[in-house]
């Protein structure tokens, strides 16, 4: 939306990395009020964010290279060391890896501390949709005659539409999805629940939110009227849900 033309003297300092980092500082925040929440030393958030934040931009890069693999080849290095875009999916799974291993490094059961992660990760989510509308990185709709359709044309990516045309602002959408769950998930953190329920709570929440918007998104399908995001959106979906719907039927049991 505003041109992304600031400089540290010859370095450049690129909207979207700057509020990138202010969602890493945000989710370090909260996620040390979790980890002091249930007995755990709130100083270790600040490390944790580190090993989340390397597993994550490493895993978003390869993602970003699996779904562009003849961009990748034509210029790897412009790919990898672009200043737009973070593929999220990609991203989960490098931080789900890396959080992992912080879990065993600390001794933290791997579904409590991921209970702790998940407000976290949804406010980091809706505070890095922000850059991704501030950049135009690319992350916005379909064409649109809606009264709040906007245009980029400052986009880090380039704008590639004619004068008039507006499309969705998907990255807004998703932000305000993202607020929403984190005050969901962070009012429902102090009910008695088992462990894990917070963090299928997440991705159920959010990979739902994610769904419906790529139906306005402009990502290209890949099987059906699906995209690659939505077909993700739908296994984490199975996945939380399932772990639910078993939590309900052991409390069911037990009773």
């Amino acid at each position: 939306m505003i041109p992304d033309v600031l400089h540290l003297g010859p370095i450049p300092i690129h909207l979207f990395g700057m509020m990138l980092a202010v969602a890493f500082m945000a989710a370090g925040h909260v996620l040390g009020l979790e980890f002091e929440r249930k007995g755990y030393n709130g100083d270790l958030a600040s490390s944790a964010v580190l090993w989340c934040a390397a597993g994550s931009l490493a895993g978003a890069r390869l993602w970003l290279v699996f779904e562009d693999w003849p961009g990748f080849l034509r210029d790897p290095v412009g790919l990898l060391f672009t200043g737009s875009g973070f593929v999220f999916y990609g991203g989960l799974v490098g931080g789900a890896l890396a959080m992992t291993l912080f879990f065993r490094r600390h001794g933290i059961p791997w579904w409590r501390g991921a209970d702790a992660v998940a407000p976290a990760l949804v406010i980091g989510q809706a505070i890095g949709r922000i850059g991704c509308q501030l950049s135009g990185d690319g992350d916005w709709g379909t064409v649109t005659t809606v009264p709040w359709g906007m245009v980029y044309p400052y986009a880090v990516v380039g704008w590639p539409y004619p004068p008039g045309v507006r499309v969705h602002p998907t990255p807004i959408y998703e932000s305000l999805a993202y607020f929403a769950i984190f005050a969901l998930l962070w009012r429902w953190r102090r009910s008695p629940q088992p462990d894990g329920t917070m963090f299928c709570w997440y991705l159920v929440l959010a990979s739902g939110a994610r769904f419906l918007v790529e139906f306005v998104r402009v990502n290209p399908v890949v099987v059906g009227n699906l995209t690659a995001a939505q077909l993700a959106s739908i296994v984490l979906v199975v996945i939380g849900g399932a772990r639910l719907l078993a939590q309900g039927r052991w409390r069911a049991a037990e009773a």
